[in-house]
């Protein structure tokens, strides 16, 4: 089986899938839908409204990344935030990922070059 290696910079709101192919890096996008203002507006609610809310819309951004690299072998999750770790431990959750390597490290806010520069750099020796 070819090996395939993407890296994802994320936070709780944003998540930067990078794909490294042979004419370079292709980006794909993902927002999680629980913005600051559907926050404000559940908080004024019911803050426990808000909170199964926040973590059902979570849960599915974290499904749609899942979906996004469920056929590669190896997988860098990169970024600021817990994000990442609660990303790793929904993945581990499911069987399906057992056979992905998948690293974890701490980065901060990058700008999108600086995102591309660290996948290319952390696949290189692999």
């Amino acid at each position: 089986m070819e090996t395939k290696n993407i890296g994802i910079w994320m936070d709780h709101h944003n998540a930067n899938i990078m794909e490294l192919n042979e004419s370079g890096i292709q980006i794909i996008k993902i927002e999680s839908e629980f913005t600051h203002q559907q926050k404000e507006h559940s908080l004024s609610k019911n803050e426990n409204l808000m909170h199964n809310k926040e973590n059902h819309l979570q849960q599915s951004f974290y499904k749609k990344i899942g979906d996004k690299i469920r056929n590669y072998s190896n997988v860098i999750i990169f970024g600021p935030t817990s994000a990442k770790t609660e990303l790793l431990n929904v993945l581990r959750s499911d069987h399906q990922f057992d056979k992905i390597k998948i690293d974890i490290l701490s980065a901060d806010k990058m700008t999108e070059n600086q995102q591309r520069a660290f996948v290319k750099e952390h696949f290189k020796s692999k």
